[in-house]
């Protein structure tokens, strides 16, 4: 019988490299230029040699086992003959020229320096060419925006010469984007290459995918997932993106495409969902119907071309701009065909119902205040494969106003601004936006809170409740104040009550919990790959943006059933992923992680995500909520927005992943919305997620976040905050019995009531019963899931069982044990009382000569500090050393990698080299 739980590794990658090559978009291809054929190609631009397989931070930190980068797919090619020569002098080039890692957290440069390029060189190339492919390459980082400057949204110079050079020399010239953001495109028109495509940040199989690409293999049917405008000016979000304590979001609704289409049209390269390829299509629409809450497009989509290829439809709808004014092409639907033949149709149907494009009243200018509406008149449709080209598809009279969804007022702004409208004749206008005329704080006073009275252990477990032999709140009614406090505080990072190296413990975190049986549920940074720190293996994923680009749930859904089967190997019950905030502006640094700047887009593909990881009872935990839209000043930046933008755009993706998707677990942000920090708004994640919503599943924060009462400063410590809005867990502690914060002053003070600790206890109950840790506990998984960890099929074996080594000052540990041979690496556990950077000293020795190069690259959590590297010893110990952090949490992981044999290590040293403090 075969084990679900040896993960067939060449499927994987197999879905991985088709997911990234129909990711890719083609924007220009004048005269054929692609697909290439049998011909000689010289490559140029130094990232053919550096993939970035994604972007930094713990959205990219996947130790991948390998990467394929573009020039190396690209010599697989038989029918391509690559110029080694000019191959061979980037690589001399660069061993002169290494790569930049920058120093530090996410401190990687957004770009290379690039090899400057003589004119006698490219004209020797050309000679031998038939074609050039220049890669042009930018990485994209958390906790760092890109800027409007030459090597990060824009060009460098040496860039810029490249291509001029190039573009002049040769007749035929592809320029390839390996970028986790849109760049800005003017030079397209200023050196005119032959084709451009943007293939985006695609994993470990990235390179691949594009040679795949290129050569024909895969036919080009990514699309845009944001407009691509002439300047960075042209965003009007760029106006007030930035800021260091709060950004105005004046443009309200009118993000992307919905405000070029409306206001800005000649201000568009490329529109939303542009792409081309390598065939041609032919698209016939029968009117669309409408009836009983849904409308329905018929769309037959031929293959007109010479190649086989697929093709996306876009539906989109033009509503009556009535009272609240509204953006004249919002997306309601999309599908992709299968791979046609030249002559082959297929007919799709695609749906979408009246509250898909209803509109949110926050003003009751049309008599229902705090309600989704649909205004009077006609509501035209359009179907197309982008939303410029969409044409009409007919149209349905909505003969009153009618109301789709009641809600309540939540989480508007009490700082006055003016938002964005369609005024008359279309033209641009602005209003004043709604305030907010209730007092949070209010609800949560007058919250209905469970009723538990508290009965002491009676020794029911929580494996009875998971059989059905109990009720949750029988089984609550034990835990003391003291256990209720601690089940709110999660443990990380790399705590050793789960998978080494993943970032966070939740649940049964004390002793006490777990005589209760609530088992410790893990988590591991993604979302595109399982960051173990430890440096336990795990695939790189293409980057959200390449996903979205595919327009295929069906793909997505597949890829992400695989790493459902990854993270059950691995015992980690979800991934922290996907991350579905709105690619507001193009210089969000954190881009990269999310899908695309249309919030319909966004929740559909989560909700694929979502699914797929689902097949193997495990799940994604969908981040940032909300509106996680700038990377600088993250912690203490107030987003300020209107109620109907945070819903209608920057909310929408999420209740998509929570109705379609089936969520049952989210993370909040570092930020505020409106004056409140996102982990302690109970209008965001009690009035909207859990009533509304009906959202029943575990929130969690993100790591260290703030917290505040309305109208109060943030800080980490006010926990109680945030179990009153219910925000479940705090995410991270070194100690959750230990934890200082103002948990229980709060209780016996009675600003917090038990209820609250309760309900929240509840929630993460609930999600540790979802959760492959239940049964875990239980000792009921199968043979093969006890199997997981052990060498099977050739995969490697997963160590759950780390031992951490305690530093006090100085540790000195055997190592002459370790295999050092080529390709191998050895992990230590290390547990720290203080935080600060720490000297690591081998004493190592190599029978060589002094010729021989032997290097051991040092990590430290995931991340390379260093390679040191010695020669032959001929015998003689040596000690070798380098410095590493600093290092803020208990426990940690060093990693020794040895990619040549023949040292030996006698002792390895940690050492404390200066101290430093962290308030968690």
């Amino acid at each position: 019988m075969e084990n679900k739980y040896v993960i067939n590794w060449e499927k994987y990658a197999s879905l991985a490299r088709q997911a990234a090559a129909e990711g890719a978009v083609l924007l220009k291809n004048d005269d054929q230029a692609l697909p290439l054929k049998k011909e000689t190609i010289s490559v140029f631009g130094r990232i053919q040699f550096h993939y970035y397989k994604s972007g930094t931070g713990s959205g990219g930190l996947v130790n991948a086992k390998y990467v394929v980068g573009i020039t190396d797919a690209l010599l697989e090619e038989e029918n391509l003959s690559v110029n080694e020569e000019l191959a061979e002098v980037y690589r001399s080039w660069i061993a002169e020229h290494p790569f930049d890692q920058g120093s530090g957290w996410a401190q990687e440069p957004w770009c290379q320096e690039e090899m400057p390029l003589e004119e006698k060189l490219v004209e020797e190339a050309a000679a031998k060419s038939d074609a050039a492919v220049i890669v042009i390459g930018r990485t994209a980082g958390e906790d760092r925006d890109a800027s409007a400057e030459k090597g990060s949204y824009l060009l460098t110079d040496l860039e810029e010469d490249m291509l001029s050079k190039v573009c002049r020399a040769f007749e035929r010239v592809i320029v390839v984007l390996n970028v986790g953001n849109i760049i800005d495109m003017k030079w397209v028109d200023k050196y005119r290459p032959s084709a451009v495509l943007y293939t985006w940040q695609g994993g470990q199989e990235g390179g691949h995918s594009v040679a795949d690409v290129l050569t024909g293999r895969v036919n080009p049917c990514g699309k845009l997932a944001d407009t691509i405008a002439h300047d960075i000016s042209d965003y009007p979000s760029t106006e007030n993106f930035g800021g260091d304590t709060f950004d105005l979001y004046t443009e309200d609704i009118y993000v992307g495409y919905r405000y070029f289409e409306t206001f800005a049209r000649d201000k568009v390269l490329y529109p939303f969902g542009f792409g081309l390829s390598y065939t041609g299509f032919g698209i016939t629409c029968s009117p669309a119907e409408h009836r009983d809450g849904e409308t329905i497009v018929r769309v037959k989509v031929t293959n007109t071309g010479a190649l086989p290829g697929k093709e996306v439809v876009q539906v989109y709808v033009n509503p009556p701009q009535g009272k609240l004014g509204k953006p004249l092409r919002n997306l309601a639907a999309f599908a992709k065909t299968k791979c046609l033949v030249p002559g082959e149709e297929q007919e799709l149907t695609l749906k979408f119902s009246d509250y898909d494009i209803a509109s949110y009243d926050d003003s009751g200018v049309t008599g229902h205040k705090s309600c989704y509406v649909l205004e009077k008149g006609s509501y035209e449709v359009y179907a197309g494969t982008d939303v410029r080209s969409a044409e009409a598809a007919g149209s349905f009279e909505i003969p009153e106003t009618e109301v789709i969804s009641v809600c309540t007022e939540a989480a508007g702004p009490v700082r006055k601004f003016e938002r964005m409208r369609v005024g008359k004749g279309g033209v641009l206008a602005w209003e004043e936006v709604p305030v907010r005329t209730h007092k949070m704080q209010e609800r949560v006073q007058t919250e209905t809170l469970p009723d538990i009275t508290y009965t002491g252990d009676k020794g029911y477990t929580l494996g009875e409740v998971f059989d059905g032999e109990l009720s949750l709140d029988e089984f609550l009614a034990q835990l003391s104040e003291e256990d209720l406090c601690c089940i709110v505080r999660g443990e990380g990072m790399c705590s050793p009550k789960v998978t080494p190296g993943t970032a966070a413990a939740f649940g049964g975190v004390t002793e006490s919990l777990q005589r209760y049986g609530i088992p410790c549920g893990c988590c591991a940074d993604g979302p595109s790959g399982i960051r173990m720190d430890c440096g336990t293996p795990a695939f790189s994923m293409p980057n959200g943006t390449c996903l979205a680009c595919t327009f295929d749930t069906e793909l997505s859904e597949a890829l992400y059933e695989m790493e459902g089967a990854e993270l059950r190997k691995n015992r980690i019950d979800t991934l922290l992923g996907p991350g579905i905030n709105i690619h507001r502006n193009p210089l969000n640094g954190r881009n990269f992680e999310y899908f695309s700047e249309d919030p319909y887009l966004t929740g559909m593909m989560a909700s694929a995500q979502l699914k797929g990881m689902a097949r193997y009872g495990v799940t994604g935990t969908v981040k940032h909520f909300a509106a996680n839209n700038q990377e600088y000043h993250r912690r203490l930046l107030d987003s300020v927005m209107s109620e109907r933008a945070l819903r209608e755009i920057y909310l929408r993706g999420f209740e998509i992943a929570v109705k379609e998707g089936k969520a049952y677990s989210i993370m909040t942000t570092y930020g505020a919305i409106n004056g409140l920090w996102t982990a302690s708004n109970y209008d965001l994640l009690t009035t909207i997620l859990r009533k509304e919503w009906n959202f029943d599943g575990m929130v969690m924060t993100d790591w260290w976040a703030d917290l505040n009462d309305e109208g109060g400063p943030a800080s980490t410590d006010n926990l109680a905050a945030m179990v009153r809005s219910q925000n479940d867990v705090y995410m991270v502690t070194q100690d959750s019995l230990t934890n200082k914060d103002n948990l229980m002053k709060s209780l016996k003070e009675g600003t917090l009531k038990r209820g609250a600790l309760l309900r929240s206890a509840g929630n993460i109950c609930r999600m540790l019963m979802k959760s492959p840790v239940m049964e875990r506990s239980l000792g009921r998984m199968s043979e093969e899931e006890k199997n997981a960890g052990e060498v099977m099929a050739g995969e490697d074996k997963v160590d759950f069982d780390i031992t951490y080594h305690k530093v006090d000052g100085k540790l000195v540990l055997d190592s002459t044990e370790i295999d050092t041979s080529k390709g191998k690496s050895v992990v230590y556990g290390i547990l720290l009382d203080t935080f600060g950077s720490y000297t690591v000293r081998l004493k190592v020795k190599a029978d060589g000569s002094e010729l021989a190069q032997i290097p051991v690259s040092v990590f430290a959590n995931g991340h390379l500090e260093g390679t040191i590297t010695i020669n032959g010893t001929n015998g003689e110990w040596i000690e070798i050393e380098k410095t590493i952090g600093p290092l803020f949490g208990p426990h940690n992981y060093i990693r020794l990698y040895f990619a040549q044999g023949g040292m030996k290590i006698q002792t390895v040293t940690v050492e404390l080299q200066e101290e430093m403090s962290r308030g968690f």
